[in-house]
């Protein structure tokens, strides 16, 4: 299976350190955010990934290179200035998953957990299955219910990691254009089309400069080993 980490946003309300560090690469626990997405994707046994980049995206690209400095393989999908937003930067990226399922997650999030939950397949039914978490204090609003029977409609119950596995058709035939995952999971979810799931571990949305202090006091208290 195949992997894709979001990391073309500007990361605005990380400024000013956004100004000259792109949001992905700012560190948790002294490592970049990215690095944690990727040292977790590959003990998962998920090699081949994909990282999209935009804002300061020479500075992504020099640091990951190829990947394999982490053991993995990456292939870099640099988008113009503004990037394509998130379901925008996929469908540019689609050829790379080869009409195969794969998985996603924000490279501006930190999910302590075991990434092998992520590997639960597709059902062929189904465009997407996300992985959904408590709504934060930030997020009281949520994003999603959770059914019984495993179907994820809009909602308020749960907020969405980032973290989710897509079918490849689900993008297929749409133009390369600015596009929000938003967009689609509200088609989706009037079509019954999407599944979900509660993720199995601690997450943070690294996207305040205050939640970035908690994500490493966290680290520090709980993973800095």
């Amino acid at each position: 299976m195949k992997a894709m980490i979001l990391a073309a946003g500007r990361g605005e309300r990380l400024r000013p350190i956004t100004d000259t560090i792109p949001k992905p690469l700012v560190e948790v626990g002294q490592i970049p955010l990215l690095v944690h997405h990727i040292n977790k994707l590959k003990k998962a046994g998920i090699t081949d990934i994909l990282v999209n980049s935009a804002h300061l995206s020479e500075k992504i690209v020099s640091y990951l290179k190829d990947g394999s400095s982490f053991g993995v393989n990456i292939t870099h999908s640099v988008e113009g200035p503004g990037g394509l937003e998130t379901a925008g930067g996929i469908i540019n990226a689609l050829s790379f998953f080869e009409g195969q399922d794969f998985l996603v997650v924000n490279g501006d999030t930190f999910i302590d957990a075991d990434y092998s939950q992520f590997l639960v397949p597709v059902k062929d039914d189904t465009c997407a299955h996300l992985f959904l978490t408590e709504n934060p204090k930030h997020n009281q609003k949520g994003d999603f219910d959770l059914l019984e029977n495993g179907e994820c409609t809009k909602g308020s119950m749960y907020t969405f990691s980032g973290a989710a596995r897509y079918q490849s058709s689900a993008f297929e035939g749409y133009e390369v254009s600015k596009l929000k995952l938003s967009v689609l999971f509200e088609k989706w979810s009037k079509e019954h089309k999407m599944k979900g799931q509660l993720l199995k571990g601690r997450w943070f949305d690294v996207g305040t400069i205050e939640r970035l202090e908690e994500v490493n006091t966290y680290y520090k208290e709980n993973c800095d080993v």
